[in-house]
């Protein structure tokens, strides 16, 4: 009880030291918004140019600037390191590494199990752990917890785990991670109670709820209502398309209904952390109980075939406006990020667009100022080191057609139909734009 009790008032007098493990489109918004309340904040990270780039006061992140850099960096507030034996020094570990899939579509949770596997080694009596990786019920408790009692510490009694799930909106500028609500879940009463209070001190409101699972499992609700929804409108678009009828249209109709409504969009694919990978993680577990999650399944199956329905329009406008085939056709995608306004890569559908044309023969290039060169990824390493071209008058009618895969909102799109002969948009960006291109929406 003494131990909970200092733990608590090092919390509320903002004395309690934060680590924070993983320092990437999570965990370093997180870290800011602790030093912003004037936490004292260690930040760890397997990537040690993350680190230098952070110790020399440089964001890698688009909407984190260096400013903010500089301001967290003030005082020896933050600091950043490799050496994970600094984990003693902290009061709270909060564990925000990524959870992705294996090429088979089940989840890959080692950097979770390697982080706590880690994190036992320097563990120590009164320290509270969150995991806020996207993950399937029952990976704090048991598993986690199973792989940090390695230490010889009890959960519970000796060190107080939970679950609290990111929810971070990279290029949302409406909401940044202070003022979205943060689930905290907790199996024991004392547990909840700490973290409850660690969060409340950076984020305006804190949601308990009576379980990890529970918090596990509303993350995966959240991002799978995301996915059938858009899954739903991309297959509406495909049957629309054949009547002649435009979905974007439609939706801004439907829209109008100031009730049992609510507005998604169709694109090339999804893209992004959480919504393409989550409803896997529930899939996986869902099997472990006999259960078949068909529903969830048809909708990761519709969006995960958009590439190829965008390629099949494509490969038609080149024929019937250019009497080209794909093969040896010029294609300049535009975006290589995941949405609009962001240099998050993860899950792009550009990636697999990109390494759709190249299988069909066309020479591909890319645009986007956000993703000056394409980074390394896990499963599209072909494409690392690519980079992306200007948007001159010249440059443009190099290309036989522009596939607009990414919509950032910088693109002066009337210039893109003044010196192109052929758009292809994915993402109803030349919707009213005036022009000489043949515009084909996909």
């Amino acid at each position: 009880m003494k131990v909970e009790m200092n733990l608590l008032t090092k919390i509320k007098s903002k004395k309690a030291v934060i680590g924070i493990v993983g320092l990437g489109y999570v965990g370093l918004p997180l870290a800011f918004a602790f030093r912003k309340k004037k936490f004292k904040v260690i930040g760890f990270d397997i990537d040690q140019k993350k680190i230098n780039s952070l110790d020399e006061g440089k964001s890698f992140l688009s909407h984190i600037s260096d400013k903010d850099i500089s301001k967290m960096n003030l005082k020896n507030g933050f600091t950043s390191t490799t050496d994970f034996s600094r984990l003693t020094e902290v009061d709270a570990i909060i564990i925000c590494v990524p959870t992705p899939l294996s090429k088979f579509k089940k989840p890959d949770l080692e950097p979770v199990f390697q982080t706590g596997k880690t994190v036992s080694k320097y563990l120590k009596k009164g320290q509270i752990v969150v995991l806020e990786s996207s993950t399937y019920p029952g990976t704090t408790n048991p598993e986690l917890k199973n792989i940090l009692e390695r230490s010889g510490l009890s959960s519970g009694k000796d060190f107080y785990l939970a679950y609290s799930p990111e929810r971070e909106d990279p290029g949302n500028k409406n909401f940044s991670t202070s003022i979205i609500p943060k689930i905290v879940g907790a199996d024991d009463l004392k547990t909840s109670k700490l973290v409850f209070e660690l969060y409340k001190q950076v984020i305006s409101k804190v949601v308990e709820v009576s379980s990890t699972q529970v918090a596990e499992a509303a993350k995966l609700t959240e991002n799978i209502f995301r996915s059938v929804n858009i899954a739903l409108v991309n297959e509406l678009k495909v049957i629309y398309d054949e009547m002649g009828i435009d979905v974007w249209e439609v939706i801004e109709a439907a829209s109008t209904k100031p009730f049992g409504f609510m507005p998604f969009y169709p694109g090339p694919g999804l893209g992004g952390h959480c919504i393409p990978i989550d409803p896997f993680y529930l899939t996986y577990k869902a099997k472990e109980f006999g259960i078949n999650t068909k529903f969830i399944e048809l909708a990761g199956e519709i969006n995960t075939n958009m590439p190829n329905i965008v390629i099949n329009k494509l490969t038609y406008a080149l024929s019937e406006f250019m009497n080209k085939s794909i093969n040896k056709s010029k294609i300049l995608i535009i975006g290589m990020a995941y949405k609009k306004d962001v240099d998050d890569m993860r899950e792009s559908p550009s990636l697999i667009l990109y390494e759709l044309l190249q299988k069909y023969g066309a020479h591909v290039d890319y645009h986007d100022d956000y993703v000056k060169q394409i980074p390394p990824t896990r499963e599209h390493k072909n494409l690392e080191g690519l980079k992306s071209v200007k948007l001159s008058s010249s440059n443009l009618k190099k290309y036989d057609a522009l596939l607009i895969s990414t919509d950032h909102s910088y693109i002066n799109y009337k210039f893109l139909s003044k010196n192109s002969d052929l758009i292809i948009d994915t993402r109803n960006a030349m919707d009213n734009i005036q022009g000489n291109a043949k515009v084909v929406k996909a």
